[in-house]
């Protein structure tokens, strides 16, 4: 019999101890009548039965608002309703559209955008796939009445009742989620995708061509169909136990970051800032900003001055940018922009030079910024010059680039002009071994990478490079590499280089993820990490900027590593490295 006693009810809230909510926070958007936000009750209980806690958010366009929301939320539901205004497609309207609704279509479309931006989970459904489309690059069909079809979308049927088949591609998450390749689907829509643009891929249609589903084609967890799974029970259950679980690891993520540093070791990003580079703002020329940072969970990035290697009779001023000549004064340039560009506003990001200074960085909230060398070349001929660029803050020098240097030689354009490390070489190792800098191996030729082993009293890094055994190619380690650094207490930092995961350069982030595997495997969970190589050419679907970072922590929680496995990886090996170096210093 139904209780009609508060205290009674409450008492399945007070008999157990109090516990923090562990199911995640699925926003679902809200239709608008008259002066009602309104929502049909099977969105949400549909939620609710999957696992996940439903949380309204109404058609407001309020940037403040709107971060409140995406700040809050594990996932996004967008819902069914009434067509969009051509006119935000740059379209004026056909005689066939149908009602507008000007009170949601801002809201959304704003929502979708930062919400993908942030890798926040989606399911769109209608006019919600509707919506995945027009915020992010796609075009839709104002009435589908002008494209030849055979058969009725918008049945009259009960909306409970499936009315048509919908053809599944094998190779999507639709089809592996009801591992079929055919299933029965209700419609009422007149709208449909017409382009499904540059970041999603058709998954599904109807026999008469009409798209019926879309999804990320890069490796997000984003989809869109253009039925209703929300009436059909548990038939349209599995969408919702889908988003509901991709929400779930997206809160663990969330959480894992805000309880540990994460560090990337390498990035080129700097080599733009003479252009003219916005940092504080999402910068589309650039792989690292402050909003991808801040989007994708790296606490801590570092940013090199790289050097180009000058070939054959090539002096330095005919391959420098900027008719910068020497190759000190190229580097100072590259430090004085990063401190005019990036540091130049304390308040959101800072530079550190040891993992203290990252810590204090982040209890106080903001992002940090180590910095380093890539191409020994800065130092010219001079050894005074190691300490300078240790004066100015770096943390490590990359040894050599792509092509022999005065220190050692590299694995790419190689001349074998050394036979490995040059005398000049083993002093320049030895002074950056006093002044606790790490030596960085990445570019640098096997013979130079053993010798600098042998030379160094300090672990050596490799700040971004990737494993032969999967892409056979010279900037790659072998498995006795690895296997010879971790002997020596050094890292490996898995990078996203296409041409460095795969022979084909047709590289995800499963690949990234199958190298850092094998890394693990051949040199033990206290030997790896992760060096994007963002600006230097690095990035891949769903690992293709910073702001997709958090992508790297979802793989993690997917393979079921322990956080403190996943706390080595994320730079804990690296910072372990850093602080041996620091120590021995002298």
């Amino acid at each position: 019999m139904k209780s009609f006693s508060l205290d009674r009810h409450l008492q399945t809230f007070y008999n157990v101890p109090p516990e923090k909510n562990e199911r995640p926070v699925v926003g679902i958007t809200t239709n608008y009548e008259g002066i009602d936000a309104t929502l049909r009750d099977r969105y949400y209980r549909q939620i609710v039965q999957a696992g996940g806690v439903p949380m309204l958010i109404p058609p407001i366009a309020d940037r403040d608002v709107l971060l409140g929301t995406l700040d809050t939320i594990d996932a996004l539901l967008l819902t069914g309703g009434a067509d969009y205004n051509p006119l935000w497609a740059g379209e004026e309207p056909l005689p066939t559209l149908h009602h507008i609704n000007n009170e949601r279509d801002l809201p959304e479309l704003l929502l979708t955008r930062l919400a993908f931006d942030r890798q926040i989970p989606m399911l769109g459904i209608c006019r919600g796939i509707q919506t995945l489309a027009m915020a992010l690059g796609g075009r839709v069909h104002q009435d589908i009445s002008h494209v030849a079809t055979n058969f009725r979308h918008s049945q009259d049927a009960d909306r409970t009742e499936p009315t048509h088949s919908v053809a599944i591609e094998k190779d999507s998450t639709l089809h592996s989620i009801y591992n079929a390749e055919r299933i029965f689907v209700n419609s009422f829509h007149h709208q449909a995708i017409a382009a499904p643009g540059p970041h999603l891929k058709v998954t599904a249609r109807a026999a008469d061509g009409i798209v019926e589903a879309v999804e990320s084609r890069e490796h997000k967890a984003v989809m869109g169909v253009q039925w209703h799974p929300e009436w059909l029970g548990d038939d349209g259950q599995p969408l919702f136990a889908w988003l509901t679980a991709e929400a779930d690891i997206f809160r663990r993520a969330k959480q894992f970051h805000r309880r540990n540093l994460t560090l990337d070791s390498h990035c080129d990003t700097p080599m733009f800032f003479p252009q003219g580079i916005h940092f504080e703002q999402r910068d589309p020329t650039i792989l690292y900003d402050l909003h991808k940072m801040t989007e994708g969970g790296p606490d801590a990035v570092t940013m090199v001055a790289y050097l180009p290697q000058p070939q054959g009779n090539e002096k330095f001023a005919d391959v420098a940018p900027f008719g910068v000549e020497s190759p000190k004064a190229y580097a100072d340039l590259i430090f004085d922009k990063i401190n005019d560009t990036v540091l130049s506003d304390s308040r959101f990001i800072a530079l550190a030079h040891n993992r203290d200074e990252l810590l204090a960085n982040k209890r106080a909230g903001k992002r940090s910024l180590m910095i380093g060398i890539e191409n020994g070349l800065a130092i010219e001929n001079d050894l005074s010059n190691v300490e300078h660029f240790a004066k100015r803050g770096i943390v490590y020098i990359t040894l050599c680039h792509n092509g022999d240097n005065q220190i050692c030689d590299s694995a790419r354009r190689s001349q074998d002009t050394h036979g490995g490390v040059s005398e000049f070489g083993e002093k320049v190792i030895a002074e950056m071994n006093r002044l606790g800098l790490m030596v960085d191996l990445s570019h640098a030729g096997e013979r130079s990478f053993y010798d600098a082993l042998h030379i160094s009293r300090t672990p050596i890094v490799c700040s971004h490079s990737n494993c032969r055994r999967l892409c056979d190619v010279p900037r790659n380690l072998t498995d006795d590499q690895l296997r010879a650094l971790a002997a020596k207490g050094g890292v490996c930092q898995i990078t996203l280089y296409n041409g460095f995961l795969r022979t084909d350069s047709n590289a995800c982030i499963t690949d990234a993820m199958t190298h850092l595997e094998h890394a693990i495997k051949v040199m033990g969970i206290d030997h790896v990490g992760l060096g994007t190589d963002f600006d230097g050419d690095g990035g891949v679907p769903g690992l293709a900027d910073a702001s997709e970072l958090i992508n790297f922590t979802k793989e993690l929680l997917r393979r079921r590593y322990s956080e403190e496995d996943m706390a080595k990886i994320w730079g804990g090996n690296w910072l372990r490295v850093l602080e041996e170096c620091q120590a021995k210093k002298g």
